[in-house]
């Protein structure tokens, strides 16, 4: 078996063009790895946060990376190695993963690969049910929304706040996800749905029929109605989007309620929410293939459903992240390696 296998790498930071398809070195196994072929890859908003110098973070934040790097973080694919002392893998398992994250936020999970190393504790056998190219798209973004609503499943300090995040009781509780159509909201409506939530889903019109397909009650088209004009007494807010405008969720939310923001940096409502009796709270997505194992019973028997919104192959990276660029992507994009 050669030493070299073909990824996207990195050289240089900046935009989509950066995105290198060449020869690199296969990952060697260290104790408690395996070593995965990999069939297909997830991409994500840390994947090009990453390629162009995590530009969005505090300087004191920003990552310090060593060119050359490959970036990615979510694979499938079929194991084709394991250190001696793995035992709960073998060669020929159909396996999926979130690959080292956060710990590799600088380039360390190196998923745009044929063949990836990765920890055993971050891998779970794949959903037999889907296919290898849907199993990707799901790990960062559906951990994203089962750790923010249903288990943080750790105990690591939270970067983001001094408490550590809570989730809130689901059922018969009305939810309100904005920015429901992409990665991480498509996911919160359906497990909302799940635990016997009413969801209100927020996105642009030609989402509706599919949100509505995945299990919401009710739909506000962003372009025509500001959510927070439309929506009254929500007990929890999902924002997907989160950022800056997160704060206007505030007052959709009564007393005692919650607003979660996927990306809280920007968030300057932290005395109004006091006011209002209203939470605010954040957590960042962490590995875990005992989570995955969880998850995978619900992608196995389609009661949540990864929606693609394009595939592209491995050597065209670069087109999949112009694709995101362009934003309103409805549900994932997904690299083939096949």
């Amino acid at each position: 078996m050669s030493d070299i296998m073909k990824a996207v790498r990195l050289h240089v930071f900046g935009g989509p063009e950066v995105l290198r398809y060449e020869d690199a070195p296969k990952p060697e196994l260290d104790s408690g790895e395996v070593l995965v072929r990999v069939h297909a890859i997830g991409i994500n908003p840390p994947d090009w946060y990453l390629r162009d110098g995590y530009k969005m973070l505090p300087p004191e934040w920003q990552p310090q990376v060593s060119f050359p790097i490959i970036p990615g973080t979510d694979i499938s694919g079929v194991v084709v190695a394991v250190a001696k002392d793995v035992e709960i893998f073998s060669v020929g398992d159909e396996v999926y993963s979130m690959v080292r994250f956060p710990v590799g936020l600088a380039g360390g999970s190196k998923a745009y690969a044929e063949y990836v190393s990765v920890p055993a504790l971050e891998l779970a056998l794949k959903p037999a049910g889907i296919d290898h190219v849907h199993a990707a798209g799901a790990p960062m973004s559906l951990l994203t929304a089962w750790q923010f609503l249903i288990e943080l499943g750790h105990n690591e300090p939270n970067p983001l706040q001094p408490n550590q995040h809570e989730p809130v009781p689901l059922k018969g509780k009305t939810v309100l996800v904005n920015g429901a159509a992409g990665g991480v909201g498509h996911f919160a409506v359906q497990i909302a749905k799940l635990k016997g939530a009413h969801v209100i889903a927020v996105a642009s019109g030609k989402h509706e029929s599919l949100l509505r397909d995945l299990g919401a009650d009710e739909f506000i088209d962003y372009t025509k109605t500001p959510p927070e004009d439309a929506a009254h007494d929500i007990d929890l807010v999902v924002d997907a989007l989160g950022g800056p405008s997160t704060g206007r969720f505030l007052r959709t939310l009564k007393r005692g309620g919650a607003l979660f923001p996927v990306f809280p940096l920007g968030f300057s409502g932290a005395e109004e929410a006091e006011k209002l009796g209203v939470t605010v709270s954040a957590t960042q997505v962490r590995s875990s293939g005992a989570q995955l194992r969880e998850v995978a019973r619900f992608l196995d028997d389609g009661t949540i459903r990864v929606v693609l919104d394009s595939v592209y192959p491995l050597a065209d990276a670069c087109k999949a992240h112009a694709r995101a660029a362009q934003g309103h992507i409805q549900g994932k994009i997904v690299l083939n390696v096949d």
